[in-house]
């Protein structure tokens, strides 16, 4: 697969997590814009639950996007999702505040998120089956890994932009009118997006339509459901770590821990810079030492070093903060970079966008979504900061099972 290819397919995935990663980072401005309470806990509950929406949307995205992707090709479920995706950028940087409409600015809010969850329910399904399909079979584990690049740089640009505007502008600035400027640059980002795919061609593995299943979920569903179910089990952790140290923290350092919003916004960064390169090395181990042998390494290390990572998190020096968040995404970079590789090599290529997707978004929307939610519920009502490291290292033992029968449970499917 060419590089040309490989940037047009995963373009859309740098807007996907680029939109999302722009909301849970200004979730503290957005929940006081659009959630107006005199419990600023209340009002950040509220913002991360509409994050929590826009994810639970995503099965039902999942369903939509998973038929389109198999019966009719890879690249018309790409091009409709990135498209949708940027329409609601546009519209939620020109919505109206609570101030302005009342409590349909909230309503009108949760009804794009919920839009924007099911359109991109479609676009690391579509654009990582598609690549995996075109790459040889020596090289998937790289190859898959760019749509994990892709992400994290989305990622970079979404805490990266209001890094810069919190830099310029002042607290009352961006409340006013600078949180706009983010969702703006999401619209552009999808229309680049779109004008790439145009010209992509079908992946090869689909077949003929005539070929093609009728019915693609609903024979997902009943052929394949132990898969779907251990492919899911699969992804848990690597979604809880994601949202815990970049969403959740990004909230908490700010709040109890008093550092800056931009001194939060910049470790961030950096430490999703390292995600996307480090991602990038251990989609190559994998071809070279096997899935089952990283993920294991993976795992076993998440076991090992959360909670000693999330002491180094609750310390007082941003050193130490830093170090700890960056430990974490080494382990979570392996997660992110093998997963749609993973995922693609343990279903058949007539059910595979709609195996992927059933999966992929199910995780998100149950675990991934919620993590800022279950985060702030366990630390408030035990009162201990160490409960969503308890979370992740329960989540991680379930995950266990599946990497040590990876090599059956994929050779299988061949």
């Amino acid at each position: 697969m060419t590089p040309r290819a490989i940037v047009t397919a995963t373009s859309g995935n740098v807007l996907e997590w680029y939109d999302f990663t722009v909301y849970g980072f200004l979730a503290p401005t957005l929940g006081r814009i659009f959630f107006p309470s005199e419990d600023h806990f209340a009002s950040l509950l509220s913002a991360f639950a509409v994050l929590a929406v826009g994810y639970a949307a995503r099965p039902l995205g999942s369903v939509i996007y998973g038929y389109i992707g198999d019966r009719f090709g890879r690249k018309p479920a790409m091009l409709s999702s990135v498209l949708l995706m940027g329409i609601g950028s546009l519209l939620i940087g020109c919505l109206p505040t609570h101030a302005e409409i009342g409590n349909a600015a909230s309503i009108l809010l949760v009804l794009i998120r919920v839009v924007q969850g099911i359109s991109v329910a479609g676009e690391y399904m579509a654009s990582g089956v598609l690549i995996v399909e075109e790459a040889e079979e020596t090289s998937r584990g790289f190859v898959g890994s760019w749509i994990a690049c892709a992400m994290m740089l989305g990622c970079v640009l979404g805490s990266g932009v209001p890094a810069l505007i919190t830099s310029f502008l002042t607290d009352e600035q961006i409340a006013a009118w600078g949180w706009r400027i983010p969702f703006f640059i999401g619209g552009a980002v999808a229309l680049f997006s779109a004008v790439l795919r145009v010209q992509l061609s079908e992946s090869r593995a689909l077949g003929a339509v005539a070929d093609r299943i009728k019915s693609p979920i609903r024979t997902a569903l009943r052929e394949h459901w132990p898969a779907i179910l251990q492919m899911t089990a699969l992804l848990i952790p690597t979604a809880i770590i994601y949202f815990m140290i970049f969403v959740y923290a990004a909230s908490y350092l700010t709040g109890k821990m008093h550092f800056s919003t931009a001194q939060a916004l910049d470790i961030s960064t950096f430490n999703l810079v390292a995600i996307a390169g480090l991602g990038l090395l251990a989609g190559y181990f994998s071809d070279h030492f096997g899935r089952r042998t990283v993920l294991l390494f993976g795992a076993v290390g998440t076991l090992v070093f959360a909670a000693p990572l999330w002491l180094l998190m609750h310390r007082d020096a941003l050193a130490l903060v830093f170090l700890g968040q960056l430990g974490f995404a080494a382990f979570n970079a392996i997660g992110w970079a093998l997963s749609i590789t993973v995922l693609s090599e343990m279903v058949p290529a007539r059910l595979r966008c709609s195996a992927v997707a059933l999966s992929y978004n199910s995780c998100m929307a149950i675990f991934g979504g919620t993590t800022p939610i279950v985060a702030t519920y366990l630390v408030n009502r035990t009162g201990d900061d160490f409960a969503p490291v308890y979370y992740v290292m329960a989540t991680t033992l379930i995950s266990l099972p599946i990497i040590l029968r990876l090599p059956r449970l994929i050779a299988s499917k061949r």
